[in-house]
């Protein structure tokens, strides 16, 4: 089986500036601890070092080799005073004192000046220092590093401690001074994200700093490009619609004449077919024209005026009502009667209205009932709503999403049908301000589809 290529993962700004920012403080503290512990060594060393010279010449002026129940005492009581100490001859053979310690190494048997390095005498570290003495011997003493690696750590400790501080608030400073820099962009993704899906407009670059109004300036010159090309694309099918009306007007026209003087046959039952799918030909044209004259970019550049959604309502159902009755469903209307006032245009709620109604007659098995719903939802919350319900066969929860998308049709739905209705009705709630929303029926049967209104003062509960 072929691999499959990973994807690269999205780039953050902010994670790369804070490597880019971060990544040298870090090596900074790390070659700063490793000089402060050179330091720290070297400043613990000195002291301790001179301080175990004086005590190395010291004991030396008590040593003879000639006297050996002397230098024994005096290293004996130096070794009390934590210092141990023995004397080699020449050749670097032991003479006298501590025999564990090492032997000179040859270069500090030669030399006059005292020499100074650490050493490992089973399990604990020694200073050790090689002093000459008189007649070609050689003193060695050792002292433990003890105190002086406490000593180190104190001042390793001041110096690093006080970077590992100033790095942290150098890091909290870098990561809110990041946070506000890009807050910017952080307005301009709010900004985006709260725009109706149909808002090509321009974005406002006035508030933007200098180095993201380029980027503001492409996003809106592309904004443009893509609304020219939206604008065309509506236009071609407004156009091609409206010059398909006419001629499928006149084949249906036609084929209802054809049939009417064929009687039957096959002559007769081609022609209905024919006609069949004129009239669908002639539904999805009208539709387009409808999908096309509700586009929110059109109605929202129209003065829209108050209407009453109570009688909208009412004279749509009167209008589908002759059509429910033909395949006997029962079409009714709850409303209380009072005025439901909604700001928009009433051809589109016509459209709206129109196209909930048939989609719920058409799904209704005959005997089933549809019902027109009205009511007030409060100023709070929303304005005027209504609710279209049918006890049909329903749509599954997981496909509620994708009904308002354009030519989506359920699939095994075999009702004749463009799946243009209800994106007509989503295009008109968008551009009405208001939210569509699709629940089950009552009882867990059916299809309810819920539209809430923006609240309008003009709404004062007085009866229609």
């Amino acid at each position: 089986m072929a691999d499959t290529p990973m994807q690269d993962e999205p780039l953050s700004l902010r994670t790369n500036l804070v490597n880019w920012l971060f990544t040298p403080l870090y090596l900074l503290l790390l070659f700063s601890t490793i000089a402060g512990y050179i330091a720290a060594i070297e400043l613990s060393n000195r002291p301790y070092d001179l301080l175990l010279t004086e005590r190395a010449r010291h004991l030396a002026a008590r040593l003879d080799p000639r006297r050996p129940a002397a230098s024994e005492a005096a290293l004996a009581q130096a070794r009390q005073e934590g210092l141990r100490g023995a004397v080699f001859d020449a050749e670097g053979r032991h003479v006298l004192g501590d025999p564990a310690l090492p032997k000179p190494r040859p270069r500090d048997l030669v030399d006059a000046e005292a020499h100074l390095h650490d050493a490992l005498l089973g399990e604990h570290r020694m200073r050790l220092l090689t002093l000459k003495l008189p007649r070609g011997h050689a003193l060695q003493v050792a002292e433990p590093t003890g105190e002086r690696l406490t000593l180190s750590r104190r001042i390793l400790g001041n110096i690093v401690i006080p970077q590992i501080l100033f790095i942290l608030i150098a890091g909290l400073a870098v990561w809110i001074g990041l946070k506000k820099g890009l807050e910017p962009l952080e307005r301009l993704r709010r900004q985006l994200a709260r725009r109706p899906r149909d808002d090509l407009n321009a974005l406002d670059d006035s508030a933007a700093p200098s180095e993201v109004r380029p980027f503001i300036r492409e996003i809106n010159e592309l904004l443009a490009r893509l609304g020219e090309s939206l604008e065309g694309q509506r236009r071609f099918v407004a156009d091609a619609a409206h010059q398909l009306r006419t001629p499928f007007a006149g084949l249906t026209a036609q084929a209802e004449l054809a049939s009417r003087e064929a009687g039957e046959g096959p002559l007769y039952d081609a022609l209905q077919r024919i006609l069949e799918g004129a009239r669908r030909c002639s539904r999805l044209v009208n539709q387009l024209l409808a999908l096309a004259r509700n586009e929110p970019q059109r109605l929202a550049t129209a003065p829209g005026e108050v209407l009453d959604l109570h009688r909208v309502a009412r004279d749509a159902a009167l209008r589908w009502a002759p059509e429910a009755l033909a395949r006997h469903i029962d079409l009714g209307l709850e409303a209380d009667g009072r005025r439901l006032p909604v700001r928009g245009d009433e051809a589109a709620l016509n459209d709206l209205l129109d196209n909930l109604i048939d989609n719920a007659v058409r799904y209704t098995p005959a005997g089933g009932h549809v019902t027109v719903r009205l009511g007030y939802a409060g100023g709070g919350e929303g304005g005027a709503w209504l609710r279209v319900e049918d006890n049909g066969p329903g749509i599954p929860p997981e496909l509620r999403d994708k009904v308002f998308e354009r030519f989506w049709r359920q699939p095994g739905n075999r009702q004749p049908g463009s799946g243009l209705g209800l994106a007509i009705v989503a295009e008109v709630a968008l551009s009405h301000g208001a939210r569509v929303e699709v629940e089950g029926g009552a009882g867990g049967r059916g299809t309810a589809f819920v539209v809430t209104f923006p609240h309008h003062a003009a709404l004062d509960g007085t009866r229609a």
